[in-house]
């Protein structure tokens, strides 16, 4: 399964969807904020009532949160990591490239992972906000908690820890918490009947090799009104 090739005068959305090959962005909200501290330019794959498929390449322009003092996010201590003060910081991503598959309306998206030399790797069901979207790609929020499915059909449960830290930070309430977890439990029947989006084959996709990297805009965190297809 390979991507069309799109040439880029003709990614014009088709009533109010993208056509492929046209770049958007794909940005996540600080928990508890209205701004964006993560944005990662993406390709559109396809982009229908029953999913938005997305790449990813490697060395694409991102940015992420940082702690103000310099410190890598991953590298904080968990009982401080979410309650220093934090920046953004311009990078990119340094791994092979990923696939980014959301249904509307669902409160999880689905990344796809590739080791060199495109060995399938495992699935990665991050649990977020409904996607919302917007004339230049779509937002969301992330819940912390998720779910990695490797090529075998098992699974396991993914940063259970950072979870309960931002529950006890404050970020997550008992309320919200409760309502990831019934999230999580959704899809995990739809990893066990292997319902959409995993029964697309889209571990044997591979990209146009026409397509460029996306940029990042200088205007990444530009505020928005949403829209609808």
């Amino acid at each position: 399964m390979t991507a069309d090739i799109q040439h880029p005068r003709e990614n014009r959305p088709v009533r109010g969807r993208w056509a492929p090959g046209t770049p958007i962005l794909w940005r996540y909200r600080a928990n508890g904020r209205s701004h964006p501290h993560i944005c990662r330019p993406v390709t559109v794959i396809q982009d229908t009532p029953q999913l938005l498929a997305t790449w990813m390449a490697s060395g694409t322009p991102c940015v992420k949160p940082q702690l103000a003092d310099g410190t890598p996010v991953h590298l904080e201590p968990l009982a401080t990591r979410y309650t220093k003060p934090r920046t953004t910081v311009r990078s990119r991503w340094y791994g092979t490239g990923v696939v980014m598959l959301a249904q509307p309306g669902t409160p999880w998206s689905v990344w796809l992972f590739w080791d060199r030399g495109w060995k399938f790797r495992n699935w990665y069901v991050n649990l977020e906000e409904p996607l919302a979207r917007w004339s230049g790609g779509v937002d969301s929020e992330d819940h912390f908690l998720d779910l990695e499915v490797y090529p075998d059909r098992s699974w396991l449960w993914r940063d259970e820890d950072e979870f309960h830290e931002a529950q006890r930070a404050g970020l997550l309430s008992a309320g919200q918490a409760e309502r990831v977890r019934e999230a999580g439990q959704e899809a995990l029947a739809v990893v066990q009947q292997w319902g959409p989006p995993f029964d697309g084959h889209w571990e044997d996709w591979r990209p146009d090799p026409q397509w460029p990297v996306p940029d990042l805009p200088e205007d990444w965190d530009r505020h928005h009104r949403a829209c609808t297809p």
